[in-house]
């Protein structure tokens, strides 16, 4: 069926409206001719589409799924239908996400790190965006290093638990989740490192510069030096040694 058109004018009113709602999940592309309107089902349709139901197939599948999953850490259910091994999810170059599960697990899951927009009996629909990610990571949860927690037992990083759980004809391909969507979900999380807050205080206006030197190595002493400029005699401590550091250059100024 795939890249065949279909005529719109040959159905119901209410298909024609069902077909406008598998547009905007991604299912169906809808073209407009001079007279008649088409509808082209997509990759993601016939996806999801194919049934593994025979034993070869799924001796296929599991063949190939295990090439790229750690089966150790699948500890949990991730049948979405009849036939389907392992993988679910496929991931867009447009950063939308489609999750073929039934599994309230699964939608959740999902939800830690994207925006869920859709949520249908057998198919999740969502999108991974700059602030689902920044509550993702604002709650601990970071692209490789922190984990996404799916079991009592395990736990993924967000990139590898989208590669790890791609639906099987979407991780046939290398790599299963586009590296325009792996790198940007990098990319801001160091947004959210290039800066840190650290509560400190600045001294200046030191009448010498051996009381200056003095101060530095007592801050420097404590590991509470976090900056210094020799030439202008100033210096920035950390917040929990100020009041030792002003007692100190209370006693040094008697």
């Amino acid at each position: 069926m795939l890249l065949w058109a279909y005529n719109l004018n040959t159905l119901t009113e209410v298909q024609r409206n069902a077909i406008k709602d598998l547009a905007d999940l991604g299912l169906v592309k809808l073209q407009q001719g001079r007279k008649d309107s088409w509808f082209i089902p997509t990759n993601l349709a016939t996806n999801l589409s194919v049934s593994f139901s025979d034993s070869s197939s799924r001796k296929q599948v599991f063949s190939q799924i295990s090439k790229f999953t750690d089966l150790k850490m699948v500890t949990y259910e991730i049948y979405s239908y009849p036939g389907c091994l392992y993988g679910f999810v496929v991931v867009e170059t447009n950063f939308r996400l489609y999750a073929y599960s039934s599994s309230k697990l699964h939608c959740e899951i999902l939800r830690l790190f994207s925006r869920v927009e859709y949520q249908l009996p057998n198919l999740i629909v969502g999108a991974i965006t700059k602030e689902s990610l920044y509550n993702a990571f604002e709650n601990g949860i970071s692209s490789e290093q922190a984990c996404v927690i799916f079991s009592s037992r395990w736990a993924l990083p967000i990139i590898s638990f989208l590669q790890q759980n791609a639906h099987p004809r979407v991780a046939e391909r290398k790599p299963s989740v586009p590296e325009n969507v792996a790198d940007q979900i990098r990319l801001w999380e160091t947004d959210l490192n290039r800066v840190e807050m650290v509560p400190s205080h600045l001294y200046g206006e030191f009448p010498s510069r051996d009381v200056f030197d003095a101060a530095c190595d007592y801050a420097r002493e404590y590991g509470g030096l976090l900056w210094e400029d020799s030439k202008k005699m100033c210096l920035v401590v950390k917040a929990e040694i100020h009041m030792q550091m002003r007692e100190y250059l209370r006693r040094q100024k008697q």
